[in-house]
């Protein structure tokens, strides 16, 4: 199994993902726009995985890296490869697919409550009817033409999506581990201006360890998902539907 990351800065890695490619035995490969990294080519992908970051997808005067950056997006979508984005990396596929990203109404920093959408495909990923994960973002999105929305909160409507059966994209950090919050914190604790949806540091940091472990079984879920094509990736008991994922992988075709 193929896989690519898009990393946007060196504080946002891949954080559980990597445990989980780790175990299936994936070839990883990276381009850290930080540093200065040129793209691959798409051919011969199995799955693409965009990060987080602290940038803004419209940032392409200061950052012209984003212009080919969502072009490989739009390209590797429409040859059906993998493609699963966290935060900047869902607001960049919704960007690439032509859909507008904006300024949020509030903030949304902490440990806040998603809920899953009612009416979805019979194929698409699912998730539990409420579930407590980790965000850090100030934009949010509109939802690219024939997308299917996945998730939703109080405080943005429009948490998760998926187009089609092989682009999940995420607004929040199922990722996250306690390494992760501290990374967010060193780089971006000035973004924690009061706000209704904008927590503490101590409440960032005092999360108990079930809220990650609960955060990172969903991403297994997700990501089983994409790889073998489960028609039900979560439960509301948080453990994937796609069998035992720790197990082999099927080649994606």
């Amino acid at each position: 199994m193929k896989v690519h990351v898009l990393q946007h800065a060196p504080f946002e890695d891949l954080g559980s993902i990597r445990g989980w490619l780790d175990e299936h035995g994936a070839e990883v490969g990276y381009t850290r726009f930080f540093a200065g990294d040129e793209l691959p080519s798409p051919d011969g992908l199995d799955l693409v995985i965009a990060m987080g970051g602290p940038m803004s997808v419209n940032d392409e005067g200061m950052l012209p890296w984003l212009v080919p950056e969502k072009r490989f997006v739009r390209e590797a979508a429409a040859t059906g490869i993998r493609i699963l984005g966290v935060c900047l990396g869902a607001q960049l596929i919704a960007s690439a697919l032509g859909a507008a990203v904006y300024p949020n109404p509030v903030k949304e920093i902490g440990w806040f409550p998603v809920h899953a959408t009612e009416s979805v495909p019979e194929f698409a990923c699912r998730f539990p009817r409420e579930a407590t994960v980790f965000h850090w973002h100030g934009e949010t999105f509109d939802l690219p033409a024939g997308a299917t929305l996945l998730a939703t909160s109080d405080a943005c409507r429009n948490q998760a999506f998926q187009v089609g059966r092989n682009v999940v994209a995420l607004q929040f950090h199922l990722e996250i581990t306690p390494a992760s919050v501290d990374g967010m914190l060193q780089n971006c604790r000035g973004e924690l201006v009061p706000g209704p949806y904008v927590q503490t540091e101590q409440e960032l940091r005092g999360a108990p360890g079930s809220w990650f472990t609960t955060a990172n079984g969903m991403m297994r879920g997700v990501l089983a998902y994409l790889v073998d094509g489960s028609r039900v990736a979560i439960a509301d008991d948080h453990r994937s539907l796609a069998g035992d994922d720790r197990g082999g992988v099927k080649r994606i075709s």
